[in-house]
C-alpha cells in the first residue's frame, strides 16, 4: 500500500465523486477507479459504495478513512522536519489545549516564541484531555496542555503553578445562585451537566457520594463552551473548573465553588524519547524554562 493511494483515497472520499477527485488529483477517471478498487482488493473489504449521487463511505471505508488521514499527517509532518533541518527555524507545531486558566500562560508562551521565531507557525487544537493525549502518542500533536489528574508516565512535563477551583455553573435565577459555596450533595435535586472525561467524572461522582444512575443527567459535555449555552437556556448545572472562559461569556450566569475546596493545575506535556523537529525542540526548551516558576 503506497502512500499515493492513501491520498487517492481521502480525495474520494472528501469529494464523494470520482469525477471531481480526479481533477482535483490531476489524474484520470478510470486511474482513480483502479487504484481505488485495487486498494479494496487488497484490503479485502469494500470501503465505498458507488451510486448515481456520488459515493458513500462503509463503516470500513470510515474507519479506513480515520487511519489514513492519521497517516498522512505523520507522513506531510516527517517530510516538513527534514526541510526544517536545511533552514532557518520554521515550520509548524502542532499543540493541544484543554479549557484551562493555564491556557492564559500558554498563550503568552505561544506569543514570545513566535517573536523569536517568527517564521514557526502553530496548528491548535481545542480537544478533551483524553483526545489530546492520543494524538500525542500518535505523534500528531507535539505538545499538549492539560488538566490533572494525567497519567504522565509516558510523557516530560511541566506543572504549572496556577490553581483552578471547581463550582458549578448556574442561572443567575436558580434557587442557589445566591450562595458564595455549595456543597456538592446539594445539588442532587437538580439537573447535572457533568463532563464527560472518566476520571474526572468519577472524582465528582464521589464529592456527590451517590450513584450516576440517582442523578438526573441531560448533557455530558467534552468542552464547557457549548455546555454554557446549554446552562443559560436552563437545561441544568455544570460542574466546572473557574479556568474556563467560557463561564465568563455570560453575564446571566454565576459560578458559585464547591466546599469543601478542590483544585486542580494544569500540566503541559509531551512524548518522552521522541525525536521532534527543530522548532518543537526549541518550544520544549522555552517551556522548560517554566519549570523554577512551576514547583
Amino acid at each position: 500500500m503506497e502512500l499515493r493511494t492513501l491520498r487517492y483515497f481521502l480525495a474520494a472520499a472528501g469529494e464523494a465523486n470520482i469525477t471531481r477527485a480526479a481533477d482535483l488529483l490531476h489524474v484520470t477517471q478510470p486511474t482513480l477507479s483502479r487504484q481505488l478498487m485495487d486498494l479494496e482488493r487488497e484490503l479485502g473489504v469494500t470501503l465505498m459504495h458507488r451510486g448515481k449521487k456520488g459515493m458513500t463511505l462503509t463503516d470500513d471505508g470510515l474507519f479506513f478513512r480515520q487511519r489514513a488521514e492519521e497517516i498522512v499527517e505523520l507522513a506531510d509532518r516527517l517530510e516538513q522536519a527534514f526541510v526544517e533541518r536545511n533552514t532557518d527555524v520554521s515550520g509548524v507545531i502542532s499543540i493541544g489545549a484543554t479549557e484551562s486558566v493555564g491556557s492564559r500562560l500558554f498563550a503568552k508562551l505561544i506569543k514570545q516564541f513566535s517573536q523569536k521565531y517568527p517564521l514557526v507557525q502553530f496548528n491548535l487544537y481545542n480537544e478533551m484531555a483524553d483526545y489530546i493525549k492520543e494524538r500525542i502518542d500518535k505523534g500528531l500533536i507535539d505538545v499538549g496542555l492539560l488538566l490533572e489528574p494525567v497519567d504522565t508516565v509516558k510523557y516530560d512535563f511541566v506543572r504549572l503553578s496556577q490553581k483552578e477551583t471547581w463550582g458549578v455553573l448556574m442561572r443567575e435565577d436558580h434557587p442557589l445562585a445566591g450562595r458564595e459555596s455549595i456543597r456538592p450533595q446539594e445539588m442532587i435535586p437538580y439537573p447535572l451537566i457533568l463532563p464527560l472525561r472518566e476520571r474526572v467524572r468519577a472524582e465528582i461522582l464521589n464529592w456527590l457520594n451517590c450513584e450516576e444512575t440517582d442523578l438526573n443527567i441531560p448533557l455530558s459535555y467534552t468542552l464547557l463552551s457549548n455546555a454554557v449555552l446549554l446552562v443559560e437556556e436552563g437545561l441544568g448545572c455544570a460542574f466546572c473548573l473557574d479556568g474556563a472562559l467560557a463561564i465568563r461569556s455570560s453575564p446571566n450566569l454565576r459560578f458559585i465553588p464547591i466546599s469543601p475546596e478542590h483544585t486542580t493545575r494544569s500540566v503541559l506535556v509531551w512524548k518522552k524519547n521522541h525525536l521532534f523537529t527543530p522548532a518543537a525542540s526549541l518550544f520544549i526548551q522555552e517551556i522548560n524554562l517554566l519549570r523554577a516558576d512551576a514547583t
